[in-house]
């Protein structure tokens, strides 16, 4: 079996989070986690961002393992590589839902 160190374990998520440190980036996972795969023109009319744009984001989650493709014509099409990353969503979600709480409370103190 293969050993990887700590560090490179470490060194692989940062990676990954930094792939999914943009808006339009999480925006595209949602999607993708919407609809199982989409071609980047939908996505492009979808995020209303230009076509190049939406590339340069699919190359930066393709490259750390979040989405893949594939050909069909001359269309490419997007799909979740790792559908795990939905359940990662859910898990920021309820850290964001808990913090909106607890500053709620913080204002009905005041």
């Amino acid at each position: 079996m293969l050993k990887i160190s700590n560090k490179s374990i470490h060194e692989f998520r940062a990676n990954i989070a930094k792939a999914l440190a943009h808006r339009t980036r999480m925006e595209i996972v949602d999607l993708l986690a919407e609809e199982k795969e989409r071609c980047v023109c939908e996505l492009t009319e979808i995020l209303e961002v230009s076509q190049s744009s939406v590339s340069k984001h699919l190359s930066v989650l393709k490259q750390a393992g979040i989405i893949a493709s594939r050909r069909e014509g001359l269309n490419n099409y997007y799909y979740l590589e790792a559908p795990c990353i939905v359940e990662f969503f859910t898990c920021l979600d309820n850290i964001l839902i808990k913090e909106l709480d607890q500053r709620k409370k913080e204002i009905k103190k005041l």
